[in-house]
């Protein structure tokens, strides 16, 4: 997979962050996403008529989807799927969260990238076809030290009944807000295409290299 050259700056309240220049966003903002929604499937469906009697399905879906992630502390999520050639379309994202929590005595949790790097599982594969997940710490330039995890991982569908999962590669960096006890940025990219695991690493970890706090 070739890497990119063109980026866009996409600027948040408190942060800001490179991605691709092909990449789109998925709206997930309450005052703009209802509207982004209907724009994107409606440009959809005029370019594949045949999923007119999709389209209710696939607002309904997408708009529970912004409103899960947003509740979730979401505050951008970048999409990217493209043709290299092949049958099936490369697909990944990369999504942006202010997120914090508190001990069973109210107190918050600490945010220092080493405690949350020791707090943070490592998981081995015992066979070929396993998942796995490996715990360090990082550097980003202009802000300074971060844990992450990142590897091949099942993760839970949201909500679903059957408690079903989907293998996926994914990056985790948890980026202590500065002024913030207990918060983080945390900066998360994930893709299905599993063959492609290490140029997806490779991405994830420019993208997240050009994060930075503003304001």
């Amino acid at each position: 997979m070739a890497r990119y050259m063109e980026t866009l700056t996409v600027e948040r309240g408190g942060f800001r962050i490179k991605v691709p220049e092909s990449w789109w966003e998925f709206d997930v903002r309450p005052e703009s996403r209802d509207d982004s929604i209907r724009r994107m499937v409606g440009e959809r469906v005029r370019q594949r008529p045949e999923l007119e009697q999709y389209r209710d399905a696939y607002v309904d879906f997408l708009r529970k989807a912004a409103a899960d992630a947003w509740k979730s502390g979401a505050m951008y999520c970048g999409c990217m799927a493209e043709s290299f050639g092949g049958d099936t379309p490369i697909t990944g994202s990369v999504t942006v969260s202010l997120v914090g929590g508190r001990n069973e005595r109210g107190e918050p949790l600490s945010n220092d990238p080493a405690v949350i790097a020791s707090q943070l599982a490592v998981k081995e594969a015992k066979r070929e076809g396993d998942s796995w997940r490996k715990v360090t710490t990082v550097d980003i330039p202009g802000v300074g030290p971060a844990a992450r995890t990142y590897g091949i991982e099942d993760i839970a569908v949201p909500g679903d009944a059957l408690n079903r999962t989907i293998r996926a590669v994914l990056m985790q960096t948890y980026i202590p807000v500065p002024g913030q006890e207990g918060k983080v940025a945390l900066v998360a990219g994930s893709s299905q295409v599993l063959d492609l695991a290490d140029s997806f690493f490779d991405i994830f970890d420019a993208i997240t290299s050009t994060f930075r706090f503003t304001g």
